[in-house]
């Protein structure tokens, strides 16, 4: 029978509706506003004396406190208002001093009922959550001073390999320098070590005792190193962000040396900071025998004890370039641990290392690249300058009892948090060159919920004057092309949520033009069915030759704009994506509500019934 669907295919229309309302709900229930506390050390310690103090104090200065929420590491205070969580951080910070964080939050408010459905409202875009935008600089000089100290520590390995004696190495700029006893012992070494490192110009000088080789790193290799430590830098910091759980994050390069970091809904920078912009790796030595050459050894303090130090070999056996896996635990003493697991190279020389020094001391050193503010007299005026510093210490100095492999375990670390960074570090992935905070910015949930506004009064707009377009024209079937718009809006924003896909303002502009596109399904099976009624159909032969007839403009008109988001979505970065994960869906989900779910309620109006006229 025409224009009659079996049972099954309502029902399945039926369900995905239902799955469509149920996975869209949560987007009814906006988070609240909220202030994090937190400690800035990430070990964290409040009272309930304290938290009484804290609401005390708000509700002195008339600030609405819906819930206070104890976390592990942190406490949530949610407020009933927006404007209040700015004048709430103030007032909090200045209660609890430097010693925590207090930072602006937004917190899920979706019904328990939801969530055990895994049902969660949209992701919104930095431009609507707010968050966090830090322009980071990398330092490319310290990435050439690190790349030819490695390159100096493996030539005096090569020389003492191969019996080489030599005095002294220094680095300075783009060059190495090694002094030699005699001519001939320099000629020898610098035949062995052009052979093993031809990125170097060489150079033989005559010294004021003995001979000097000169090693000049090219303008290629350099060039190249720069390449290299920005990208290096790149993955590093997509796998820690990746590794914070930020849902869309935004990680690109900017000009030659600096690269841009976008995290939608974080607002507690010194977290974020702490984890991104963190530039700790490890270098394992061996400590220095009494005997040792002065020259060859450096002395360096514990980090958690700076009164204590130890003198350690140059030579660096790995660093954390060389770590494949690392996860925190803890010892059978219950103190804070990381596990370590080695690439093949790594293993291979860390068991050469130990092999033949059992018994001997070998010691971890925690590098960490920070910088200070200063503040310099420049023409009579006070100016505020940033200077790096490094700095280093010894976080484990531990005897070898047997030749290590490719898994072994660091301990000597203060607290769980603390562990638990640093394996995050290690995993991630080591920056190649240190990275310093050229610029941050916090974008506030106020100005995101603005745009909220804003959006969804666009949304509003377009979608009445559709409707009242639609009524006008087609009269009831414009109802159903109206209600099929709702439903498609709806399936959308469930399709959304449940992707995980983030809103941006680009977004919304996306779901403005499905909206506009929605109908032009619909429009073009009225415009066939009234064609069809022209030539002298019956209502029932109309009704399906439209939409049978009108399937195949249909399919080729979406595939085309899908093709269109497609290629957006895999060339665009940042709001392109977004706009083309938007108009994607949109498309999808207009095919399915323009012939399917108008077709059932049709089928349901007039299918099987002795219609004689149309209101279309």
């Amino acid at each position: 029978m025409l224009n009659r669907y079996p049972l099954w295919k309502y029902l399945l229309i039926l369900v995905v509706l239902l799955a469509g309302l149920v996975y869209s709900l949560p987007n009814l229930f906006p988070p609240d506003p909220a202030v994090q506390i937190s400690s800035d050390r990430g070990d964290f310690t409040i009272d309930e004396r304290q938290l009484e103090r804290i609401r005390t104090s708000l509700s002195e200065a008339g600030i609405d406190i819906k819930a206070v929420e104890s976390q592990p590491n942190s406490v949530l205070i949610r407020l009933s208002d927006t404007d209040d969580q700015i004048r709430a951080r103030d007032r909090i910070s200045e209660m609890l001093g430097g010693d925590y964080v207090v930072a602006l939050n937004l917190a899920e408010s979706t019904p328990a009922w939801l969530q055990s459905l895994s049902a969660s409202p949209m992701t919104l875009g930095l431009d609507l959550r707010g968050g966090v935008h830090f322009l980071l600089e990398v330092d490319m000089d310290a990435a050439l001073q690190q790349r030819l100290e490695v390159n100096a520590s493996a030539m005096r390995e090569l020389l003492r390999d191969e019996r080489i004696r030599y005095r002294d190495t220094q680095i300075e700029g783009h060059t190495i320098s090694l002094t030699f006893a005699n001519a001939e012992d320099r000629d020898q070494a610098r035949r062995l070590i052009a052979r093993e490192f031809p990125d170097f110009n060489y150079a033989s000088e005559d010294a004021a005792r003995g001979a000097r080789l000169v090693m000049t790193i090219t303008d290629q290799a350099v060039n190249e190193l720069q390449d290299y430590a920005i990208n290096q830098n790149l993955t590093t910091l997509r796998n820690r962000v990746n590794e914070l759980g930020v849902a869309e994050p935004l990680v690109q390069r900017q000009g030659p040396d600096r690269i841009v970091v976008e995290l939608p809904g974080v607002q507690d920078t010194a977290a974020a900071k702490r984890i991104v912009g963190a530039t700790a790796n490890l270098e394992f030595r061996l400590e220095a025998r009494p005997d040792t050459p002065e020259n060859e050894t450096e002395t360096f303090p514990f980090r958690n004890n700076p009164s204590r130090s130890a003198e350690l070999m140059r030579d660096v056996i790995i660093t954390g370039d060389s770590v494949a896996n690392a996860n925190h635990s803890f010892d059978q003493n219950g103190r804070p641990q990381v596990n370590i697991n080695l690439d093949g190279t790594g293993g291979t020389l860390m068991n050469r290392a130990t092999r033949t020094n059992i018994g001997r001391n070998m010691a971890v050193l925690y590098i960490e690249h920070k910088t200070r503010e200063v503040t310099r007299m420049v023409d009579g005026e006070a100016v505020i300058e940033r200077e790096p510093y490094t700095e280093r210490g010894i976080i484990s100095l531990a005897t070898i009892q047997s030749a290590l492999g490719n898994s072994f375990r660091i301990t000597g670390l203060d607290s769980p948090t603390e562990a638990a960074e640093l394996a995050l570090l290690l995993r991630s992935g080591a920056l190649a060159a240190p990275i310093y905070f050229a610029q941050e910015r916090t974008i506030g949930p106020s100005l995101g919920a603005e745009n909220i506004q804003r959006g969804i009064m666009s949304v509003q707009v377009g979608l009445l004057l559709v409707v009242l377009f639609m009524l006008l024209r087609y009269k009831v079937f414009g109802i159903f092309a109206n209600v099929a718009l709702a439903l498609n809006l709806t399936l959308l924003v469930a399709a959304m949520s449940l992707l995980g896909a983030t809103l941006t303002l680009p977004g919304i502009a996306g779901i403005v033009l499905t909206l506009g596109m929605a109908v032009d399904a619909n429009v073009l099976i009225f415009e066939r069915i009234r064609e069809e009624l022209r030539t002298g159909l019956s209502v029932q032969q109309a009704l399906h030759a439209g939409y049978e007839r009108a399937f195949t403009s249909i399919i080729d008109a979406n595939i085309t704009t899908l093709l269109v988001a497609l290629i957006l979505f895999s060339i665009g970065t940042g709001p392109v994506k977004g706009f083309a994960v938007t108009l994607s869906l949109g498309i999808l989900t207009s095919l399915f509500t323009a012939l399917m779910v108008t077709r059932a309620m049709v089928n349901l109006c007039y299918g099987g019934k002795p219609i004689k006229k149309l209101w279309i």
